[in-house]
């Protein structure tokens, strides 16, 4: 079982032409945010000076989601709705893979 986070969907055609949807998903995990201790007095007021632009100002706040592609489908029209998922950018889906089956049970 893992989570993907819906990343980008797209229409397409396929070689038939007809309609349908690309949809890219993204592996959804945090990675954990190590704790640097200064050594010294000088590098403490550094450390406290970065922590407060990054509560100030969102430019200078780091991310720590870490996103890998995971899987990308390519499903027609009909395709898509038989699935009965209707995907959202950025929603996160957990996925499990059993039974040669793979099921998404989407994430509040």
């Amino acid at each position: 079982m893992f989570r993907v986070r819906v990343n980008k969907i797209e229409s397409i055609r396929d070689v038939d032409g007809n309609l349908g949807k690309r949809i890219e998903l993204i592996e959804d995990r945090r990675v954990p945010q190590m704790v640097i201790r200064p050594q010294t007095e000088e590098a403490k007021v550094v450390q406290d000076v970065l922590q407060t632009l990054q509560q100030q100002m969102p430019i200078f706040q780091g991310r720590v989601d870490l996103a890998i592609p995971k899987m990308i489908l390519f499903l027609t029209e009909q395709e898509y709705e038989m699935l009965g998922i209707e995907f959202d950018v950025n929603q996160i889906y957990e996925v499990r893979l059993e039974n040669q089956t793979v099921k998404f049970t989407k994430i509040p």
